[in-house]
């Protein structure tokens, strides 16, 4: 641990123990707000693995998410602490603002994990709770500072599929809500469903305003290999939560008569939700084609990049309670196909999240001085 290294900043050789301070405390202050993408999507792939009767895979993963969660906030509030006007400039900035919705999403679906793997109820209930309040904070502090600001980006500068966090971050709270909902004692039951319910039809309202603008950014203005950033899986990964949100009141519906009067809406939606999750699949993966083969983008390590696992993930999970909650057999061969992907996709970007850190504390070789500075 006392070999020499090279400061990059000043080019002096110091000892590595004087060294690390100093790049961690560089590392904080440019920490991504949407890092809380990693509890996200491992949550999700555990909670598809659960569905699909996997369960030391999923409790395995549950722990990990555990741990996970928590060194997340302790980095986060560091941040806070040590680089308040970093943390705050990031919160109001058009592009890295709504990575913070990652914590609201990143809550509820490790709430969800205590809810299934474990029936803890409480704890879930403690998250929903954590969540909905972070919810609230965020959604009006991040969208009135969009709005006031003198100084803003053109829209081509502006918007990217990172902006449908804001509708995750809705749905995880509805996703939460539901599934808590019947074991709350009557009429906080009937409470609980309807708050899921309006979470629900208010993260879908969000999805036509935002994706309207992103799909207006995608063909009226120049694309390059850059602005493909992973985040755009969002745009399927916003439609995968909400047809789980749907479907998980379509089976409460009987534990509410005003969800029973709405059943035929329900279900309407819901598969509209699927489907339009499911027509984005092809697309994007043709768009990763034209970025990383055709365009030849360099495939390295991003945080971003758990944006594009948690998608594949919650496709495995919602389709799964969908048939559940409507009882499409003709698609029972999907979850488990997707859980798949969705469970290789977590491994490389995990090993790449590794071969990052050892690389950061300076256990494996530095890249390129140009990789390096992406990094």
């Amino acid at each position: 641990m006392n070999t020499p290294r090279v400061d990059s900043a000043t080019g002096e050789r110091r000892k590595l123990p004087a060294l690390l301070p100093v790049r961690l405390k560089r590392d904080l202050a440019g920490m991504a707000p949407a890092y809380f993408g990693l509890v996200m999507a491992t949550g999700i792939v555990s909670i598809a693995a659960h569905l699909q009767g996997w369960p030391q895979l999923a409790r395995m993963l549950f722990y990990l998410n555990n741990l996970m969660y928590a060194i997340l906030w302790l980095l986060t509030l560091g941040r806070l602490l040590w680089f308040p006007q970093r943390f705050f400039s990031d919160l109001i900035d058009h592009l890295r603002g709504p990575g913070f919705f990652t914590l609201v999403a990143g809550t509820g679906v490790l709430g969800a994990q205590y809810v299934l793997l474990l029936a803890d109820y409480r704890i879930g209930l403690l998250l929903w709770t954590v969540a909905l309040v972070l919810w609230l904070g965020l959604t009006y502090a991040i969208f009135t500072a969009f709005t006031v600001k003198e100084n803003k980006p053109a829209l081509d500068k502006g918007i990217s599929g990172a902006w449908l966090l804001a509708v995750v971050a809705t749905q995880s709270v509805a996703v939460l809500g539901a599934m808590l909902a019947p074991y709350v004692a009557q009429p906080y039951r009937l409470e609980m469903n309807f708050l899921a319910l309006s979470m629900w039809l208010w993260g879908g309202m969000l999805y036509i305003w935002m994706m309207s603008l992103i799909f207006y950014r995608y063909t009226f203005f120049r694309f390059a290999p850059g602005d493909l950033s992973p985040p755009y899986w969002i745009n399927m990964g916003a439609m995968a939560i909400s047809t789980l949100a749907g479907s998980l009141l379509i089976i409460n519906a009987p534990d509410a008569p005003f969800l029973l009067s709405l059943l035929p809406f329900l279900k309407g939606f819901t598969v509209f939700y699927w489907a339009t999750g499911t027509w984005w699949i092809p697309m994007l993966v043709l768009l990763s084609i034209w970025r990383h083969v055709y365009k030849r983008f360099p495939l390295r390590y991003d945080p971003l990049y758990w944006g594009a696992v948690f998608p594949l993930g919650m496709y495995a999970a919602c389709t799964q309670q969908m048939l559940r909650a409507m009882e499409f057999d003709l698609l029972k061969f999907l979850p488990q196909i997707f859980l798949i992907v969705a469970l290789c996709t977590w491994s490389i970007v995990f090993i790449g999240l590794l071969r990052d850190l050892l690389r950061r504390f300076g256990l494996l070789p530095a890249l390129s001085p140009i990789a390096e500075a992406h990094l």
